[in-house]
């Protein structure tokens, strides 16, 4: 007789820090019985996980060879068609450019129950760790979170307009290399060039480090900076707030 099917579990793993994860996603990280996870995701956090629990990395970063998308659905697929209790575990949030509803889609087609574990996003971390709000009132009504480079490393064709209001905090994913470019495009649809940007490598992380500056200028200085970590870049007025936290946690960084 074959056995019960499985369940996934797509879990939010947060930007790094254990505890950054919610109660939910770490008692689902400490009962899974099979833990397929992203590049991203902490040693730290990996631990959680018990002794005989399966443990298959993916991949997924950008740049990197990764595990092709099929062969993650197949294999999550396979595990659950064992009866084993498995836990998808990707960096940040899972429905934030973590490709949550191909995985669903798929598992669901064929029978498999899911459950969605949300977890911290880097915008969020970003903020946090260097001292500064995404909205603010009276400076940003919105917040939009865009990625700036499609799967092969180009930059996006459209959506750059809603990224000129003002009133907008724009949080750029997976946007490191091409950051220059990004800055340059929303410049042309009208962001002002003295905007208030920040750019925080491995937000969330005890390594994390920010770059702050205006738009015009943060693609030169990323690029000066060497940065080899995932990237968000913050553009909007409340990144002029972070100025004393950026200098803080650079400081911590450091010494860490």
């Amino acid at each position: 007789m074959p056995p019960e099917l499985g369940r996934v579990r797509l879990v939010g793993a947060g930007p790094g820090s254990a505890d950054l994860l919610t109660v939910r996603a770490s008692r689902a990280v400490e009962g899974a019985q099979a833990l397929l996870y992203d590049a991203l995701v902490s040693d730290e956090v990996l631990a959680l996980a018990p002794a005989a629990c399966l443990k298959i990395q993916t991949g997924k970063r950008a740049g990197r060879t990764s595990m092709k998308q099929e062969t993650i659905n197949r294999l999550m697929l396979r595990l659950a068609r064992r009866g084993l209790d498995v836990v998808r575990l990707k960096g940040g949030d899972p429905s934030i450019f973590g490709r949550v509803g191909e995985e669903t889609a798929f598992l669901h087609a064929h029978g498999v129950e899911t459950e969605v574990v949300p977890g911290v996003t880097a915008a969020s971390a970003a903020a946090a760790q260097f001292g500064f709000p995404l909205t603010h009132r009276g400076e940003a009504r919105r917040l939009l979170i865009a990625t700036a480079t499609t799967q092969n490393g180009a930059l996006t064709d459209g959506g750059w307009r809603a990224a000129a209001d003002p009133q907008t905090t724009v949080a750029l994913y997976m946007g490191r290399d091409r950051l220059e470019a990004a800055a340059q495009r929303l410049i042309a649809e009208g962001r002002a060039p003295e905007t208030p940007a920040i750019a925080v490598e491995n937000a969330g992380r005890p390594d994390a480090r920010a770059l702050a500056g205006v738009l015009a200028d943060l693609g030169a200085t990323l690029a000066a900076a060497q940065v080899a970590g995932p990237v968000v870049l913050i553009v909007g007025e409340v990144a002029a707030q972070a100025a004393a936290g950026v200098a803080l946690s650079a400081g911590l960084a450091r010494t860490a």
